[in-house]
């Protein structure tokens, strides 16, 4: 089955049909958009943090420990309202540049989360209250906040894009 099929009978279900032409649309968007605020605020202040431009007074393991189960519970929110949202025009979603490129975006944080816990972390008791972090931390901080920006962007801008 392509993709297409799927995203036309997606898109023609009844859930669907529903939350597109009644209120439910713009709940899943304020829900969404205040999950996203959440995500990228927490994950902003982690990233601030591995730049050595903020909270230096306070152990990164501290700031990371204490925020990402906001950053993931937040995340969770945001995928289902996401959904909801897409399966209302999922053909139009799936073909648009915007939406292609958010969640290329989306993958690439992961990526460069995934690989900052697993690898740029380790060795952190040494530079755990510093305020100068080590490269590693400082690239996966600033690849956080230029993916980050990127998605909300490209999130924006779906909306508007024929």
């Amino acid at each position: 089955m392509a993709l297409t099929t799927v995203w036309t009978w997606l898109e023609g279900t009844e859930l669907a049909q529903h939350i597109g032409i009644s209120y439910w649309f713009p709940l899943l968007e304020s829900i969404h958009v205040l999950a996203i605020a959440l995500v990228v605020g927490s994950i902003l202040t982690v990233d601030l943090r591995l730049l050595g431009l903020s909270a230096l007074h306070y152990p990164a393991r501290k700031i990371i420990s204490e925020l990402t189960p906001w950053t993931w519970g937040a995340f969770a929110l945001s995928l289902p309202t996401g959904f909801g949202m897409f399966m209302t025009r999922a053909s139009h979603y799936a073909a648009n540049p915007a939406f292609q490129i958010k969640l290329v975006m989306l993958v690439l944080a992961g990526i460069n989360m995934a690989y900052f816990h697993r690898r740029s972390i380790r060795g952190i008791e040494t530079w755990d209250t510093a305020s100068s972090t080590p490269r590693a931390a400082r690239v996966a901080g600033t690849l956080s906040l230029v993916l980050w920006t990127g998605v909300i962007l490209a999130g924006r801008w779906t909306g508007h894009l024929n």
